[in-house]
């Protein structure tokens, strides 16, 4: 494969689930170091303390990105490391972190693409309301002017709200995610004030020497026959999940169908001038397909949770997920890289004039080392078939800027704690060993292949 000179292959990560450090250095408590010490909150009643202990250990896995060769590397602030109560005075030893870690990176010219807020709000700011609370809104935008003036100079490429839908429905309506609350007409708030801030925050840091986005989780969305019930049902999902995002972020407005679905908004007046902020690129988050049926009887979420949850589909909870007949990873996701290429060319056709980038793709497999080496056959043909799909929808005109596998190493995997690896570097928790998988050699391959003369060797 070869791709566009210039195109950006890096990896991905977020700030909780791989720094640990929870209480180090001024560090505040946000909703998940709550939400972990919730009995049958996350399965094995795993936390993330320490994980992969990202925090001490920066210097060790910068190394480790600058030997597979990545011209990038994303990844988030932790909101209550800078901002333990979410407002107020900014905390310099934990804005420090940040500088030390951006610094590493781009002594090995690998470039820091910064995502403001990876769904660990500050405790403080839940106990006022959370994001259903207006306010939320306008404390993140404060948020993001104060990390950009202090990280600024260090860094090109900026997103401020990584997956909405993730944050507002599995936090506010089925209670998967921290906070753990089912409130359906709170989780509506919540995405509203979510796009919010994203409007908010773009305006706060906005400057001709930086690019700020919008981030995303994009569905290819089938129905699983031709019924009414199901074309209904798979409209209702394609609406909540992507064009509800996409058209408020894109056109400056919520799709008529999707409010009639889920009810009343509290939209103010200028809120959507706000959230349709012109921005620089979309990040899409993208990793598989959803089948979906009108009739009852199926399961209320396109992966079952690993704890009793309710359904995160406001309006639609009578829809139910099947599978659609194709493979599936360790997380019971189908795999479809033809809908990779499907969601840009769409993206690209319906919401012209912004350059994306894939954010985060990636796989979760039962990964087991051994003699010092992982074998992941099944993770590296899910990269391979998805950076085809890539170079298929640049082929067909999609401004594809670069691509991000989720995640570079393995991690706390929310809900899932530690039963589940992404990773392309294998990690032993007990040791904090790093082990690149021989999916993470591929992709160094594929790396220098399209980069001849910055040779690396993993």
């Amino acid at each position: 494969m070869k791709f566009p000179e210039g195109f950006v292959f890096g990896a991905a990560t977020s700030a909780y689930q791989i720094e640990g450090a929870t209480s180090t250095d001024g560090r505040g408590p946000s909703i998940w170091d709550r939400f972990v010490r919730q009995p049958g909150r996350v399965l094995g009643g795993d936390h993330a303390d320490v994980t992969i202990d990202h925090y001490n250990r920066y210097q060790e896995d910068v190394k480790i990105m600058a030997e597979l060769g990545l011209t990038a590397y994303r990844f988030s602030i932790s909101w209550p490391r800078v901002q333990p109560d979410g407002r107020g005075a900014i905390n310099t030893k934990g804005l420090d972190f940040y500088k030390r870690l951006l610094d590493e990176l781009l002594g090995q010219g690998i470039d820091p693409w910064v995502t403001l807020y990876h769904w660990d709000l500050p405790q403080a700011l839940e106990d006022a309301g959370g994001w259903p609370n207006r306010d939320t809104a306008y404390r993140f935008a404060d948020y993001a002017a104060a990390v950009h003036e202090g990280l600024g100079d260090r860094v090109r490429t900026w997103s401020t709200v990584n997956e909405p839908w993730c944050a507002a429905f599995l936090g506010y309506a089925s209670g998967e995610h921290a906070p753990g609350r089912r409130e359906p007409a709170n989780a509506m708030r919540a995405a509203h004030h979510l796009n919010l801030a994203h409007g908010l925050a773009t305006r706060a840091i906005r400057n001709p020497a930086i690019r700020v986005g919008g981030s995303v989780n994009l569905y290819g969305v089938s129905p699983e026959t031709d019924s009414p019930e199901d074309l209904d049902a798979a409209r209702r999902i394609d609406g909540l999940q992507n064009r509800f995002f996409l058209d408020a972020l894109l056109k400056g407005e919520y799709p008529r169908d999707v409010l009639e679905d889920v009810g009343h908004i509290p939209v103010e007046d200028g809120d959507m001038e706000i959230i349709s902020t012109p921005i620089d690129l979309l990040l899409v988050n993208y990793y598989s397909r959803f089948t979906v049926s009108g009739k009852p009887g199926g399961a209320a979420s396109a992966a079952a949770a690993p704890t009793d949850t309710a359904s995160p589909w406001v309006g639609s909870e009578h829809v139910s997920f099947v599978n659609g007949g194709r493979p599936v990873t360790a997380m019971g996701w189908e795999i479809d890289d033809e809908g990779l290429t499907e969601i840009l060319v769409r993206v690209a056709r319906e919401y012209p004039g912004v350059p994306l980038v894939i954010s985060e793709n990636g796989s979760a497999f039962d990964d087991v080392e051994v003699d010092g080496e992982v074998h992941d056959p099944s993770r590296t043909a899910y990269l391979k078939a998805h950076l085809e799909a890539s170079a298929d929808a640049i082929a067909q005109g999609v401004p594809l800027e670069g691509y991000f596998a989720w995640s570079l190493m393995d991690n706390f995997e929310w809900a899932w704690g530690y039963g589940k690896r992404f990773g392309l570097v294998y990690v032993d928790y007990p040791t904090q060993r790093r082990i690149p998988k021989d999916s993470a050699h591929w992709y160094a391959r594929l790396i220098r292949h399209n980069r001849p003369h910055e040779p690396t060797d993993p």
